[in-house]
């Protein structure tokens, strides 16, 4: 019995000293798998940020698509309020040549002349107003129409910079899938 305690001392006295010891294949299995987590966590890191920038251009590229329906429709209405007063200054300017022309060839007393020329008037008055607002109307579908192009302009830039991106990640992808196989 004495011997035991003995026998159990001596090997613990020498088995520390072996399971210390490593062999150099392991020391450089260790780095080599360190080194690959640290490029995996670099890889992530990189990944992520990649997937944040494309969902904030996401989000810019979506603000950008309502701002150019905004400044698209902005556009159509003015387009369609000129188109109605040139419209309506054609049919008054039509109007007014006709009440000229049935005034010119009266031939009853000055009463009457004066009566149309006093509709001919009117008329013209409202020829130049008409006028008036289709120039302010011309003058804002121009700006409309600045607007969307200006518009149209940060949108193609936004998709540009999401398709560079999603170049980026795929030929990081690309990357990543070649040099594990």
């Amino acid at each position: 019995m004495n011997r035991l305690p003995l026998i159990v001392l001596g090997l613990l006295l020498i088995s520390p000293d072996c399971f210390g010891q490593s062999t150099p294949g392991d020391s450089q299995t260790l780095q080599a798998l360190l080194s690959e987590v640290r490029q995996l966590r670099q890889d992530l890191q990189t990944t992520t940020i990649a997937g944040q920038r494309a969902q904030i251009l996401i989000y810019r590229l979506q603000g950008q698509e309502a701002a150019v329906a905004r400044a698209s429709q902005r556009m159509d209405e003015a387009r369609d309020k000129l188109a109605r007063i040139q419209d309506e200054r054609k049919h008054v300017a039509a109007d007014v040549k006709q009440q000229e022309d049935f005034t010119s060839n009266l031939e009853n007393p000055a009463t009457q002349r004066k009566e149309l020329e006093g509709v001919v008037a009117r008329s013209k008055a409202r020829l130049e107003s008409l006028e008036s607002q289709e120039q302010q109307l011309q003058t804002r579908e121009i700006d409309a129409e600045q607007q969307l192009r200006a518009e149209e302009v940060r949108l193609g830039d936004l998709r540009d910079q999401l398709d560079r991106l999603d170049k980026a990640l795929e030929n990081a992808s690309r990357r990543t899938g070649g040099s594990s196989q």
